[in-house]
């Protein structure tokens, strides 16, 4: 009976251990994203447009 909770055990730490792998992936994978579409958009202009912002003379 020992046996069989101790291989339980070790099939659910494989399977967190699993888990756990799978989720840092994809974190890694979201941030190696963003830090590509940071580098496109650097070679890009500034597209934002210039105010001006004028008072009036009192």
């Amino acid at each position: 009976m020992k046996i069989i909770i101790l291989l339980f055990a070790i099939v659910l730490g494989f399977g967190a251990t699993g888990k756990k792998t799978a989720n840092d992936i994809e974190v890694a994978a979201a941030k190696h994203k963003l830090q590509q579409e940071q580098r496109e958009l650097r070679s890009y202009p500034n597209l934002l447009p210039e105010v001006l912002i004028v008072a009036p003379k009192a």
